[in-house]
């Protein structure tokens, strides 16, 4: 009988302590504090800046490094230079401002559906510029010229014009198997 109350006792504490944790965690949090781990909306922002600075800064290498792999010639560059203009992504809802969540909430399904189209037709329109830039330049290029770019540009795909830059898609190895870039 002991031990059963024993048993009891150490799950009733530890479930008193649970719960003390919890209740201190809600009172901090509304009492507008962040949670422990979390930033401020000043130091969120902050921390965006610095993560979009270093973005650019890999993008801005990744670009030279093209550049060089290329040999781009003189006569080549201004292609290049429209080039690369045309591949840097486009400012966030550059067609206006996007709605808020409780403005969406407050459309209707076939509203709603309208706008996203509409930002389908943007998105489109800007990939549609893209590809002009990239037949331009393409055509500018001698065909070992060609040949680089066609081995660079599967692997850089992924960080032309995304909004996390990030990796490549599935790419093909030089020994037939595919692998995530």
């Amino acid at each position: 009988m002991t031990t059963i109350r024993k048993h009891l006792l150490t799950a009733f504490a530890a479930l008193s302590m649970g719960a003390a944790a919890i209740g201190a965690h809600a009172q901090a949090t509304s009492q507008g504090q962040p949670a422990e781990g979390r930033y401020s909306h000043a130091e969120h922002q902050q921390k965006r800046a610095e993560f979009a600075a270093k973005r650019a800064e890999f993008a801005a290498k990744r670009t030279a490094k093209l550049h060089d792999a290329l040999k781009i010639t003189p006569a080549q560059e201004n292609a290049w230079n429209a080039f690369v203009a045309s591949m840097k992504p486009a400012a966030r809802h550059e067609g206006g401002q996007r709605p808020d969540r409780a403005a969406q909430a407050s459309l209707s399904a076939p509203q709603r559906m309208a706008m996203h189209v509409e930002m389908q037709k943007r998105r489109t329109a800007a990939m549609e510029g893209r590809l002009g830039a990239l037949n331009s330049f393409y055509a500018v290029l001698t065909p070992e010229q060609k040949k680089t770019f066609d081995e660079k540009a599967g692997r850089l795909q992924g960080h032309f014009g995304r909004h996390g830059g990030g990796r490549g898609g599935w790419q093909q190895r030089g020994n037939g198997d595919t692998a995530r870039g």
